[in-house]
């Protein structure tokens, strides 16, 4: 019996337990234990562990194995899809949800507890086919849902104990897999030092510093000519030193191998076990560091106190789950009874209705009417989907609603496909289409993209509609009796100016992929029983965008010398189809500003700051202030005075003086979604940061406040000016 060791001794601290543990195995043992799948120690009673499952958004991955007790998971919408709610505390619902799921399975012996969930890599490329799995294109978005379904996913408690261990992917600047015959294996990243500290980065240490995220994966791409996974700059100074990430480092799956075989880093595998290792990797997702670090310590390149460093990482977090606890592990009470109950179910529903976007609603034609609209014809290629619905890294759902399913539970409905799948290759089907849509009230079409078209190993070419379906959409309009309502099914953006143009189409919606009930969620805000309020998480560009710019480059900034017109709302600003943050309502809302400071005194507590050239560039180095002291209170009202009860975002967006070279683009700093009911109004309160909200980067990679004046924009048309003034004399040696 090994229950009496020190290591499993719940009353011990855990830093002694491991120690414990980590002393009593051998080398071969220790180095088994540094990939994904970790031999078992019979000797001591350590069973093999799987440390690979996922929770993108449901419990799914290799870790994870459904059927008998646990058929299925509770299968949330993609996340670009919630990302588009701007709703942190549904973020951290859902989170709280899949962990509950996770801990059930684990407990029936179904599933791991350490979750290589979320991905926060910025949505920077339309063309990206990951960049569903994503919160978006703004740092700001994807650091709050980072840090929000990371809290819900481990328990969000005061002590060291986890729940599940998150981890947060993929670092970094990673957002290609395979466009115009480079994939992500052989992609060497080239980004400045202001890319990394003001875009790529920060949803990272959002993860580590706001979601106290146990594990970060490092990507397969190089970074400046550097594999992310062997670069101790990136992994140690910056994740373990800077940061003071509390939990392990994971590569992503075969990257150490990668960085030998296909990126030619290293000579030996060996050389590319060392120099991961080394540089701060603990965990192999791959076999590797089980089949070469023997030989990297035989060969001098490594020694056993760098292997009992990674080790120590990876059995703290073991332990911090309760995973040496036995009967006395928190949880136990999980179980079959606790997976795809009505309330989950209830959440994947509410999560579907709050991600979806009305981007066009000409003339107030929706929402539809049941009483007018009595049959519906329901046509295109995904208005009759399951799997689509819920995108990649998907388990198995509870059950499915179609948007077919969704609409025939209001009225009669008459279903056409009018194409063979997405790709819609061909014309065949398109007068049976047009033949509905001519003898019903209202036609719905379901159109746009599916795993076919984007996703992991494959960025899209284009932002249209794939094959005919322009056509269709366009022929049907035109044949159509009743209002025509275009739902759009995809993860990126689609340039779908033709319909924003056509008088015949009144109505736009973009549903992202919403998960197991994805058709409810679409009949409810069809006709009105959900009032929408989501708004996008990326901007829609048009198709002429991608032909500016190719998608290995880097750069976020424009640059109009060549021709370079920038990546996203904050640097971009040419023509769009419909930009970041934009979304219509059946109602309507007025923010006003009641409270906000016009003047602030930024205090200089470092002698540092008369050394350099803080003082000359006026603007303050972050370091070289108390951010403690300087935070600012905003509070804003929003009043309902339209027809409807609904939910408004207040988004605020800043805009603050240039430094050096760098201009200051509008930029999101904080949001919050509010409901408001018919004539009611609702206080929104703000703390905003000025040391992360009002902050700029340098050309350098530093952040400075400047002085001088900072706008805050609310909406179009409310502007609060701040002015900023640096106090001298306050030194603190």
């Amino acid at each position: 019996m090994t229950n009496n060791l020190p290591f499993c001794k719940v009353s011990l601290h855990i830093r002694d337990r491991v120690k414990d543990l980590i002393g009593r195995l051998t080398l071969q043992e220790k180095i088994r234990s540094l990939v994904n799948n970790a031999a078992p120690i019979d000797r001591l009673g350590i069973k093999g562990y799987e440390w690979w499952s996922e929770a993108l958004h449901g419990v799914a991955g290799p870790g994870v194995k459904f059927g008998g007790e646990f058929p299925g998971a509770t299968s949330f919408p993609q996340v670009i899809t919630t990302a588009a709610s701007f709703n942190q505390s549904l973020w951290e619902a859902i989170g709280k949800v899949v962990s509950d799921e996770g801990r059930a399975m684990y407990n029936g012996g179904s599933a791991g507890l350490t979750y290589w969930s979320p991905n926060v890599n910025i949505f920077r490329d339309p063309r990206w086919g990951r960049g569903q799995e994503t919160p978006g294109e703004d740092p700001a978005l994807s650091s709050h849902y980072a840090a929000n379904y990371v809290r819900g996913l481990q328990g969000n408690g005061a002590t060291n104990k986890l729940k599940v261990a998150a981890c947060c992917k993929h670092y970094t600047a990673y957002d290609l897999d395979k466009w115009n015959g480079i994939d992500r294996f052989h992609f060497n990243a080239k980004v400045s030092k202001q890319d990394l500290e003001e875009t790529y980065n920060v949803p990272f240490k959002a993860c580590v510093y706001e979601g106290k995220v146990a594990s970060i994966m490092c990507s397969y791409n190089q970074v400046n000519g550097k594999p992310t996974c062997a670069d101790p700059t990136l992994l140690r100074d910056v994740i373990r030193g800077q940061w003071r990430l509390n939990g392990y480092i994971v590569s992503d799956c075969d990257s150490v191998q990668v960085m030998h075989t296909d990126q030619h880093y290293t000579v030996t595998p060996e050389d590319a076990v060392a120099d991961s290792i080394k540089a701060g990797l603990d965990l192999d997702c791959g076999p590797y560091l089980a089949v070469y670090t023997e030989g990297a310590i035989r060969s001098g390149k490594l020694n056993e106190a760098d292997v009992d460093r990674a080790l120590t990482n990876l059995l703290t977090v073991q332990m911090r789950l309760g995973m040496f606890d036995g009967p006395r592990q928190p949880y136990l009470n999980l179980g079959p009874k606790d997976v795809c109950t009505p309330a989950h179910q209830q959440l994947a529903l509410e999560a579907a209705r709050q991600g979806i976007v009305l981007l066009q609603n000409r003339n107030r034609a929706l929402p539809l009417s049941t009483s007018r609209h009595r049959t519906i014809a329901v046509i295109g290629p995904n208005s009759d989907v399951t799997v689509t619905m819920i995108g990649n890294y998907a388990g198995v759902p509870c059950a499915y609603t179609t948007p077919l399913q969704g609409i025939s539970r209001y009225v009669k409905t008459i279903h056409e496909a009018g194409c063979a799948g997405v790709s819609c290759g061909g014309r065949q089907q398109f007068g049976a289409a047009e033949a509905a849509a001519g003898q019903a009230d209202a036609t719905v079409l379901v159109m746009g993209l599916d795993q076919s078209i984007e996703r992991e190993e494959l960025d899209r070419t284009g932002l249209l509609l794939p094959g005919y379906q322009q056509e269709l959409v366009s022929r049907v309009a035109r044949a159509s009796r009743g209002p025509v309502v275009l739902v759009l099914m995809s993860g990126g953006p689609i340039d779908v100016t033709f319909a924003k143009n056509d008088p015949k189409i009144a109505a736009i919606l973009w549903v992202g992929y919403p998960g197991q009930a994805g058709g409810t969620a679409i009949a409810d805000v069809l006709f009105g029983t959900t009032n929408p309020g989501a708004r996008l998480p990326m901007t829609w560009y048009p198709q002429d965008y991608i032909t500016k710019l190719p998608m290995t480059d880097m750069a976020m900034h424009a640059d109009p010398s060549r021709g370079y017109p920038g990546r996203t709302y904050r640097f971009y600003k040419g023509p769009v189809v419909f930009p970041f943050g934009y979304g219509l309502t059946y109602t309507s809302f007025r923010p006003t500003i009641v409270s906000g400071p016009t003047k602030v005194s930024v205090p200089i507590t470092s002698p540092k700051a008369f050394k350099n050239t803080t003082l000359l560039s006026n603007a303050i180095r972050v370091s070289h202030t108390n951010c403690d002291t300087i935070s600012l209170g905003l509070h804003i009202d929003v009043e309902n005075t339209g027809e409807m009860d609904g939910t408004h975002t207040v988004m605020v967006f800043a805009t603050s003086p240039t430094v050096g070279e760098s201009s200051s683009e509008k930029r999101l700093i904080v949001f919050e979604k509010v409901h408001v009911l018919v004539g009611g109004k609702q206080r929104v309160r703000f703390n905003i940061d000025t040391c992360k909200h009002l902050s700029v980067v340098d050309q350098f990679g530093i952040r400075r406040i400047p002085m001088g004046e900072h706008n805050l924009h609310i909406g179009d048309d409310l502007k609060h000016t701040i002015f900023f003034q640096n106090v001298m004399g306050i030194i603190k040696s």
